[in-house]
């Protein structure tokens, strides 16, 4: 019989790159984006170069929604491995961005395979460093 431990990683990821495109819908009025986007993670997570993919929808110039995926290859607390963390957030008129992150099941490889977690953000807009936690263990 295993255990696990549930443990609280900390830390703040930088945005290196943002390349937003529309997709459908007018400037200024509801309409679909895509952004390609690669961070940088120190803290517990420690990883550059990640690979994002968000698929935003704003209901008008300053607010919405978005969904996406990262691809993260590094480590969580001295793990090597990789996984995937799933993203949902909102974005309001106040400049407040909030996001909720799950590792996709299944996703983690080599000394992360097994990992499960949840963690959260909140920055504001022309943030370029944001603090993130993240609450995870490994099966």
């Amino acid at each position: 019989m295993s255990t696990t431990t549930t443990n609280t990683a900390t830390g703040n990821f930088t945005f290196t790159q943002w390349d937003e495109k529309p997709v459908a819908g007018a400037d200024g009025g509801a309409r679909i984006a895509h952004a390609a986007v690669t961070n940088d993670f120190t803290g517990g997570i420690q990883a550059t170069g990640t690979s994002c993919q968000y698929t935003l929808v704003y209901t008008d110039e300053t607010t919405g929604a978005f969904t996406g995926h990262e691809f993260i290859e590094g480590s969580v607390d001295g793990r090597s491995g990789s996984f995937v963390l799933e993203q949902r957030g909102s974005f309001g008129a106040d400049g407040t961005i909030s996001c909720t992150l799950t590792v996709h099941p299944g996703s983690g490889s080599g000394e992360l395979a097994g990992l499960a977690g949840t963690g959260s953000f909140t920055a504001r807009h022309g943030d370029s460093t944001v603090p993130y936690t993240f609450t995870y263990d490994i099966g």
